[in-house]
């Protein structure tokens, strides 16, 4: 790690080069560490309990001797949207779906990002209401044949083309709707490594 702490190493789990390019923005080196984990959540959790379930099952995936002084982070994503939550999506069956259902709407985009440090875990989270103008077939299409939003929770990307052409109105953190809610990331970490309960 980078800036104050360069003694503490960063594991970020995630295969998202969005993520990744956020850390190296804010002045974080990390180690890139994927396992895989089926992401399955109970059915009585709802909104912002999904991620939040979903980023410490991505945690227990890494053993407390393995971590050593490092600090794990682990995170997960969700569209929010009339009382379910849309992951990423599947295929281009899948996606077309997904954003049919977003078009002309409000929904909610959901982030937990769970540090994992010294046998403790702590969270932080945001969450950031995104609304749609109506979307065409065309230009669902298009997207979807150019942008190929497999990796997107929601099937897309705000900062592509259909961020720039296709909503109308976010209220909250754009940085979280791409992927990380960097402020208080960055926060957390500061709070955490800057804690002399911790060392």
């Amino acid at each position: 790690m980078s800036l104050q702490y360069p003694d503490h190493k960063i594991i970020l789990a995630s295969g998202s080069p969005r993520r990744k390019k956020f850390f190296e923005d804010m002045g974080f080196t990390v180690d890139i560490q994927v396992r895989e984990v089926d992401e399955v959540f109970p059915t009585k959790l709802v909104a912002q309990q999904i991620p939040a379930y979903l980023a410490e099952l991505k945690a227990s995936a890494f053993s407390e001797e393995s971590l050593g002084n490092s600090v794990l982070i682990t995170s997960d994503t969700i569209v929010w949207h009339k009382e379910a939550a849309l992951g990423k999506p599947k295929d281009h069956k899948e996606a077309t779906a997904m954003l049919s259902r977003l078009s002309a709407d409000t929904h909610w985009v959901y982030t937990a990002v769970c540090f994992t440090y010294k046998g403790k875990k702590i969270q932080c989270s945001e969450a950031t209401e995104v609304t749609f103008a109506p979307l065409s077939k065309n230009e669902i299409e298009y997207y979807i044949g150019h942008y190929k939003p497999y990796d997107k929770a929601g099937a897309y990307g705000i900062q592509e083309w259909l961020g720039l052409v296709g909503i109308t109105k976010i209220n909250g953190s754009y940085n979280n709707v791409v992927g990380l809610p960097t402020q208080k990331v960055y926060a957390t970490l500061k709070a955490l490594l800057g804690n002399p309960e911790y060392h």
